[in-house]
């Protein structure tokens, strides 16, 4: 008898490689205590954007990044730019089924559902990163308009 043991892949989050809760009291603890320089470093090299790509796309200025460098930690406001980075990279990912490398294409070019902005520019604010996620969603669901 052929018995089936279908292989099971353990796929990790966006959220667990960061090392950062997706939610709850643990997760706003470590926004207000402000995430480490090192998930800067991780998220550089999860979306494959060079550091000052990453800078950029939050608004992080060199001279504060460089501070934040030799302090190790970012504080509040800015971990929750990170936050707002890390939940649209993961949506993207999760549409694209865990397929990162689709994922970070299709957050650097530009999508029609977003008035031809790439969804990566879009993280300026709390409201055009609900846009992109909502876009996701609806992308997910096969809603195009």
């Amino acid at each position: 008898m052929v018995q089936f043991n279908p292989v099971v892949e353990d796929k990790q989050s966006v959220w667990d490689s960061l090392g950062i809760p997706p939610r709850g009291s643990e997760l706003y603890a470590l926004l207000n205590e402000g995430l480490s320089f090192e998930v800067f470093i991780q998220i550089a090299e999860l979306t494959q954007l060079d550091k000052k790509e990453v800078a950029n796309v939050i608004h992080l200025a060199p001279a504060t990044l460089a501070r934040r460098a030799k302090a190790g930690r970012f504080n509040r406001e800015e971990s929750d730019k990170f936050y707002r980075l890390t939940e649209v990279v993961n949506a993207a990912v999760e549409l694209f089924e865990n397929d990162i490398n689709a994922a970070n294409q299709w957050l650097k070019r530009p999508a029609k559902g977003l008035d031809g902005k790439k969804p990566i520019e879009m993280l300026s604010t709390s409201a055009e990163s609900e846009a992109v996620l909502d876009l996701i969603g609806r992308l997910e669901h096969g809603v195009f308009a």
